[in-house]
Parts: C-alpha cells; sequence; structure tokens
C-alpha cells in the first residue's frame, strides 16, 4: 500500500465552539449528575407518565407506558481506543487518527467501523489531517470485558499488515470526497454496512452527500461488494443510520447528511435486506397504538424533531427501554430514551456539553458493552482535535 494525497476536512463538530488542540480534560472524567428533564415525548404526539416498574418489551405498543430513566451518573473516560497513547497499538496497522468507531456484532465478534483515517499526522494537527489516508477502516474484538477498556483482536487489513481501506472512494472534491460507513449489522450470514458517499465537506454540520447505501460481506470483513441496487438519494434521510435486529426484522433510524435533520425510521425484513423495494417507513401510530408503515419514503414521520448528528440506538435490558445517543443541536452528546423504536421518544439528558469536552461528536452505544446487567453503558466518541476515539462508561439511574 503506497502513500495517498493529504485530505483536509473543513468539518469541525461544532459551528459556535472551535475544538482545541486537545481536550481539555484530564484521562478520567467525571461528570456532574445528569438529571432526565420534563418527560415529554418528542416527534410523537401524547403525555407519558414517570415512576412505575417497566412495561412490555422492545416492540410493545404501549404508549402509554412510562419513562424510567431517571438520570446519569458516573460519566467517565476510561481509555483512548486508537491513535498515539491509546491503549491499543494503532500505529502497528499505520493508524494515527480516526473517528466514528460504531459498534455491531457479528460472528462472535464486535466489530468497530471507523471513518477517514490516517496513518501519519503531525503532533499538533487537528481534525481529519494526514497521510496514509483511507476513508475507512475496520477493528475487531472479543474483549467482553469494558470496564477496563477494549482491547482490539485485530484490524482488516492488507498484504503488509496496514489496516485497509473497505469502501473505495475517489477523494474528489465536489465529486466523491470519502465514502464513510456509518452502522454495521449482521444478515442472513453475512456482514452489511450502511455508508455514505459524501459530496463535500460544507460548513461546520453540514455536508453534501451523493447517496446512501449497503455493501455486504462474506468473508467476515476482508472484501465488500457495495450494492447499487439498494440506495437512498442523497436529499433524502437515512443518510445516516443506526440498526438494530428483533424478531427477524432490521430497524433503521436515520437522518439525512450532516447533522442538523430530525430521525425518521424504516425497517425490512431480515431476508429481504438487499431488496429495496421491501423496506418500510414509519408514518404514525394507529388509535390502538400500533405502528403504521409505507412503502413510499416520502411518507415517512420524523419521530424526533431535533437537530441530529450521528446516531446509535440499543435495546438497554436493565430499563428494558431503547436507549439512543447522539450530538444534538450540532453541539452536545445526549441520550434519549424510547418506549418502542418508533417512539414515545423522552427529553434529552445531557452526556457532555462542549464546554465541557470542545469537540466531541459521535457517541455510539453497543447493547452488549455493558455491565451490572445493563445499569453501566459504554460508548465510543470521537474528539476532533486529536482526531481520535476515546471509551466511556455512564450509569443508568433509574426511577423509584
Amino acid at each position: 500500500m503506497g502513500f495517498t494525497p493529504k485530505r483536509q476536512q473543513s468539518n469541525p463538530p461544532s459551528a459556535t465552539i472551535p475544538p482545541p488542540d486537545r481536550p481539555t480534560q484530564e484521562a478520567n472524567i467525571t461528570s456532574h449528575h445528569r438529571i432526565a428533564g420534563p418527560l415529554l415525548a418528542v416527534g410523537l404526539i401524547g403525555a407519558v407518565v414517570a415512576c412505575s416498574p417497566t412495561q412490555g418489551g422492545p416492540l410493545t405498543n404501549a404508549q402509554d407506558a412510562p419513562f424510567v430513566l431517571a438520570g446519569l451518573s458516573a460519566i467517565e473516560r476510561v481509555c483512548q481506543l486508537t491513535g498515539p497513547g491509546a491503549y491499543n497499538d494503532t500505529a502497528t496497522v499505520k493508524v494515527a487518527g480516526a473517528d466514528l468507531g460504531s459498534m455491531f456484532e457479528a460472528g462472535g465478534r464486535t466489530y468497530f467501523a471507523f471513518g477517514d483515517t490516517f496513518g501519519e499526522r503531525a503532533a499538533d494537527a487537528v481534525g481529519g489531517v494526514g497521510g496514509i489516508w483511507r476513508s475507512n477502516t475496520m477493528a475487531w474484538t472479543t474483549d467482553t470485558e469494558p470496564s477496563d477498556c477494549i482491547k482490539f483482536d485485530g484490524w482488516v487489513t492488507d498484504e503488509v499488515g496496514w489496516a485497509q481501506e473497505l469502501l473505495s472512494s475517489k477523494k474528489r472534491d465536489d465529486d466523491e470526497m470519502t465514502v464513510i460507513p456509518t452502522y454495521g449489522f449482521e444478515a442472513n450470514g453475512a456482514m452489511y454496512l450502511h455508508f455514505m458517499s459524501v459530496k463535500h465537506w460544507g460548513d461546520p454540520g453540514e455536508w453534501e452527500t451523493n447517496f446512501a447505501g449497503l455493501a455486504r460481506s462474506t468473508d467476515a470483513g476482508q472484501t465488500w461488494d457495495k450494492l447499487p441496487d439498494v440506495t437512498w438519494p442523497g436529499m433524502g434521510s437515512f443518510q445516516q443510520v443506526s440498526v438494530s435486529k428483533v424478531d427477524g426484522e432490521l430497524y433503521f433510524w436515520g437522518i439525512p447528511s450532516g447533522r442538523l435533520g430530525g430521525v425518521q425510521l424504516m425497517k425490512v425484513a431480515e431476508k429481504e435486506v438487499e431488496r429495496l423495494s421491501a423496506y418500510r417507513y414509519f408514518q404514525g401510530t394507529a388509535s390502538d397504538g400500533s405502528p403504521q408503515w409505507s412503502s413510499d419514503a416520502k411518507d415517512a414521520r420524523t419521530i424526533i424533531d431535533r437537530e441530529t448528528g450521528e446516531l446509535s440506538v440499543v435495546w438497554n435490558a436493565y430499563l428494558g427501554r431503547w436507549l439512543m445517543t447522539t450530538m444534538a443541536d450540532n453541539a452536545d452528546a445526549v441520550m434519549y430514551e424510547g418506549i418502542t423504536p418508533w417512539g414515545p421518544w423522552g427529553t434529552s439528558i445531557s452526556l457532555f456539553t462542549q464546554q465541557e469536552l470542545p469537540g466531541l461528536y459521535a457517541p455510539f452505544l453497543s447493547p452488549n458493552q455493558v455491565s451490572d446487567g445493563g445499569r453501566t453503558v459504554y460508548f465510543g466518541l470521537s474528539i476532533w482535535g486529536p482526531y481520535n476515539v476515546f471509551w466511556y462508561r455512564a450509569r443508568l439511574d433509574r426511577a423509584s
């Protein structure tokens, strides 16, 4: 693998707070206790009461079930996952800077899908710049003890042992600047990556995409085939997604390109994942609370009507509720609680503000990276200054 041209990404996480060269917090950060605000449904009509035992399951239609997440506490950094000084020696695979790292399970492994990755960076570099540029890379682990960090067992590598680019890109601005994996999943014995083809990085929190699509691997992520018949147009939603499988169906929570759009929801039967016409888009609920679905993406209803960035959605067994982590209003990292995949969704609870952790973005959960029966959740978080991914934890405080 030869040297690639240097690349400059002019898209920091926040338009109002320029990220510093390094985060100002020390390596072990504990936040103030985070309290849930008024528990009002977001994007769906109807009041919800709090403080009673959990009802239903991942697909319950009980729209009047209570919210149970009262707040977050013991929020702290565990370690650094990538880059110089990280828990993992990523220099050996030519990873000096990488971001994102959304997680998915396949074949007994947890995979981390990274965005633009650089093998060489100046010590004082800020943001997505450097040499030996690959649009995307992927590591994997079998580590099931997240409390002391995550040890990568390996990376998808090329013939010389460097982390290899999984999905090719043209690397031409105003054409196809890069191709970013937004989430992965396993279906029908294969691995899939949802990706976005980025045309141009715009102002902070804004970028243009040509389209979003799926790629498939049948050899544990070593090679990938983009699926030309499963794409979503760049001007629509589902340019960035989070994916969960429930009862043989795949649920995709999606947002447009950038970090300024709301969240919509679609689903497809696992066996039909490569047939675009089989996808169904959430368009609201019936009087009994049951979800209504349309075959037309134009009918998709916004379930969280707020500026939303990179997101992850998982079912949490401790609460018996859905959890969403994301970047709200192109600024802070937050968590939402959801009764069903389509809602109601509660008001956001802060994980970190940009003032507390400048340059933060892309908080990603995994349903399996938990401890204490799911009471403590672990998440990756990208920091723009060092342009690397860090590992955090938070304790879920349940209403009594």
